[in-house]
This record gives structure tokens, sequence and C-alpha cells, in this order.
């Protein structure tokens, strides 16, 4: 669906200045428009004026050419699936009768609820028999994250509300759930608008990025736009530096994956010793026939005592999911010393692996 704001003015007391102000704005359908800029900007209150939770002051706001203000406001936030930082789970319900909490509303049948709740664990990574029956406060912070997203999707919405929705979270989490949502979005493809004050997150997470400033729209564009021709010098301090760093948010790790050498924890290490030499990585994975992940060996491996493979084998520790970004995968080489990270599938499935070299590739034809 389309959303589209014209001229919408919030003053929320009079002889105040606006808190929006003459906004105008399109979003296109299936695009995420994040909005983004400092505290106070306006954001939130834009955000939260697309499904009534806040009265626009003058203006029109539509979706498919619907004006909201026409539309009984339940009705309207009941087909808006809304995410915010704090979750707000419901303590006393456990996870199933969270996520079912509009399904009911709209009275669905028992059987499609119970189907839907099992099917959105399954989006969001999370085993419906281990987790139905769970309490919010048996999870941790990620996981409550998660089931916030489910929830949220669960009478399948064209349009999606998310306020800050990974900002309580440590760095590696919100790395792994913004890639997760990514992963996600590219299946579903709802229109999204996402509000932010992590430019990093508004260039990764957006196909369109609102940055706005005192209650004013100062540009709207895509990520590689914004990042190629900032609209001002309020834009250009707001981005930061390093703008070939911030570009690799743009790219996936699945666009520059190589192919690793790879053997079985049952092979011998006299066959371990002759793929390494072959391997510029200086390590060679071990995977069982379904690809999956068991281990990682390397030269100094190969010197402990042992007649196979899965005897010296070392854990892999170096690895991001398939939905991330060569910036995450920078960060991961970086933090831990080394020139490559293993790409993870569903399932612990090795996808390949990203390289170093691979990421300076990539700077150097962001600076072209």
């Amino acid at each position: 669906m389309v959303i589209k704001l014209e001229s919408v003015t919030k003053i929320f007391q009079p002889g105040d200045a606006p808190a929006v102000d003459n906004l105008t704005l399109e979003i296109e359908e299936g695009d995420t428009c994040v909005l983004v800029g400092p505290s106070g900007c306006g954001k939130t209150t834009t955000m939260k004026m697309v499904n009534r939770l806040v009265e626009p002051t003058d203006g029109k706001i539509y979706i498919d050419k619907e004006d909201i203000s026409k539309k009984n406001p339940i009705q309207l936030r009941l087909n808006i699936g809304y995410v915010i930082q704090e979750i707000g789970l419901f303590p006393h319900m456990n996870i199933a009768e969270n996520i079912a909490t509009v399904p009911r509303e709209l009275r669905w049948p028992r059987q499609k609820i119970q189907e839907r709740v099992d099917e959105l664990l399954n989006m969001v990574g999370l085993d419906p028999e281990l987790f139905r029956n769970r309490k919010p406060s048996d999870l941790s912070g990620g996981q409550r994250q998660r089931i916030g997203v489910a929830r949220a999707l669960s009478a399948d919405p064209p349009i999606m509300l998310m306020d800050e929705p990974f900002g309580a979270l440590d760095p590696i989490t919100r790395s792994y759930l913004q890639n997760e949502f990514l992963r996600i979005q590219g299946k579903i493809r709802k229109t999204i608008v996402f509000v932010t004050h992590d430019i990093d997150e508004a260039i990764k997470m957006g196909t369109k990025i609102a940055i706005m400033r005192e209650g004013k729209l100062v540009q709207y564009a895509t990520p590689n736009e914004l990042l190629s021709a900032p609209a001002d010098q309020f834009v250009v301090n707001l981005i930061g530096g390093n703008y070939s760093i911030k570009r690799l948010h743009l790219i996936r790790v699945e666009e520059t994956l190589k192919e690793p050498f790879t053997v079985s924890p049952e092979d011998s290490l006299d066959k371990a010793k002759e793929v390494l030499e072959k391997s510029q990585l200086e390590l060679i994975l071990a995977v069982n026939g379904e690809k999956r992940l068991e281990g990682l060996v390397t030269p100094s491996s190969l010197k402990k005592e042992g007649d196979r493979v899965g005897d010296v084998m070392d854990s892999p520790a170096l690895t991001v999911d398939s939905g991330a970004t060569l910036n995450d995968a920078l960060s991961v080489m970086l933090t831990n010393g080394e020139g490559y990270a293993l790409v993870m599938g569903e399932k612990n499935r090795l996808r390949g692996v990203v390289t170093l070299n691979a990421v300076m590739e990539a700077l150097q034809g962001n600076e072209k």
C-alpha cells in the first residue's frame, strides 16, 4: 500500500513551534522508509500520525488514496503492524497468546490462529515447540524483540510501523535481528515506516531515507543517493565521515561469496593436509553431508593428536548470517583479527566465505 502525507503539520500546544512542519512525503508500496534525525526532529510524531495515535493539526494522510481521517482509528490500527523498542508483550500471556492478539480481535478461527502463530515463530527463527507456551519473562531481549515482530505481522498487515525496534539491544543481537528482518522483508515486501536516530541503521535498513530537522524534511533519497549527493551541510554532518565504509551497508555478503575448501569430519588428516595446501586462506571447513558446519581446520589444528578431521578441528567463531552486509563482515574480521568471515544460512548450513580482500575490493570500487 502507498502512504502519502500532504502538507502535514502537528502543533501540540498553541504557540509552540510545530513538531512536524508542512511535511509532504510519499512512501511507495513495498518500500522501507526510514525517518532519521536528531531528537525532537518530528520523526516519531510523523510515524504515529500514520496510525492516528497522533492526529495532525493540518494536512492529510492517505493510504492507497483513502483519507485516514475518515476511517475508524481502531479498524485502521488493526491493519497496521506496530513494533516498538520496548516491545510491550503482555507478561501474563504466553508467546502464542501474545502473537495471536490481533487475529483474536479479528475473530479468526482457532485453527487458523494456531497455524499462523507457528508459521510466524518459524519465520523469526524460534521453534514453535520450544517457544509457543513460554512466558515473555523466560526469553532474552532479542527473543522478545523477535516475538514483537511476529505479533506485528500476525494478521498479515500491508503496513508496518517500527519505532526504534532494535535500539535497546546489544550490538551483536542488534545486527543479527536487523539482518533477520531484512531477510523477512525480502520475502513479504511490506510497506514500512521505520524510525531511528542511527544513520548507519537507516542506510542499512532503508530503501528510502527521510532526513528530518526541526519538523521539516531536509532530504528524501535512496541510501546510495544520500551518500552520493547529501542535500546540505546538516546532512553531511549527520552522515559523518567514512562514506566508503558506510556504503558497505549496501552490499550483502551473498554478493561476494567464495566457495571454501571443505572436508568431512570423518576424513583423514592426510586428506585435510592435501586440501589445506590448496586453500589461500590457510583454513578449510569441516562440513557434514547436509553442508552443516562442524568445525574448521588450520595448520595449527593439524599439529594436534588424532586420526581424523573430527579429532583435531576447532570450533568456528567468525560467522555472519547470510543476510549480513559487508560492513557486518568487516566488523567481525576486525574484532577477531582475521581476514575472513564464514557465511551461514538456515539450520547452520554453510553458504560460503567472505574475505577481507573482497571487502577491500568493494571499498576501492566505492571510491571510484
